[in-house]
């Protein structure tokens, strides 16, 4: 009879039960996270805990008994040196087991087991915030609503009275604006016609004093023609 046994053969003998265990604790120690079946990896989490603890104290003999559950030497010297660092502050539950969808065939449900500490998805050190909650008595937030109500109508015609300066600010300086143009465009039109009544001025000047020399040139041509 099988009374109070509670751990599962996974339908082996134990011979094969132990050797598959071992190679799945190998490979969970060297790549840190495997996928295997649901049933597997809670048989593993037994088999393969007791092993990490046991490499918390590095001592000669724990490395024989640790070497003596796994059967290899590459798995015990990461065992004692990398994860035994890595873990030397967790009192236990060195292990997490992911459940995933079933396989498809024989329809298992599936998981993933792996080492908490190298999961840096799940450790985070951020510091937890508080909660904290207001709370108001009702008679409070009656008058507040009240308060409001009361306040919201002069709210909108100071806003509204800002909004009308605002416009009025605007149209003057667009006013202002348009002046200044007006002048500019003025002054410039006045500055144009004062330089052409200037060069007038000078181009008749010019053919005055021309005209001048001609006559004078023209009188003195005939009193030598009289002289001669």
């Amino acid at each position: 009879m099988r009374h109070r046994k509670k751990f599962n053969h996974l339908s082996r003998k134990s011979a094969h039960r132990k050797a598959m265990l071992a190679n799945m604790s190998c490979s969970l120690i060297q790549y840190k996270r495997i996928k295997t079946t649901l049933a597997k990896a809670k048989a593993l989490r037994v088999y393969v805990e007791p092993l990490i603890t046991k490499s918390k104290n590095d001592t000669t003999h724990s490395r024989r008994v640790v070497f003596s559950y796994l059967k290899q030497k590459e798995a015990v010297t990461e065992l004692f040196g990398d994860v035994s660092v890595k873990i030397g502050d967790r009192p236990g539950g060195y292990t997490r087991i992911i459940k995933l969808n079933n396989r498809l065939g024989d329809n298992a449900q599936m998981a993933f087991i792996e080492l908490v500490d190298y999961n840096e998805n799940y450790t985070t050190d951020k510091p937890k915030r508080k909660k904290s909650r207001r709370t108001r008595k009702k008679g409070s937030q009656e008058n507040n609503n009240l308060e409001n109500i009361k306040l919201d109508p002069v709210e909108d015609t100071s806003t509204e009275e800002a909004s009308a300066e605002e416009v009025n600010t605007e149209e003057a300086s667009i006013e202002e604006a348009s002046t200044e143009e007006a002048s500019t465009e003025e002054a410039s039109i006045e500055e144009e016609a004062s330089t052409e009544e200037a060069s007038i001025e000078e181009a008749s000047i010019e053919e005055a004093s021309t005209e001048e020399a001609s006559t004078e040139e023209a009188s003195t041509e005939e009193a030598s023609t009289e002289e001669a």
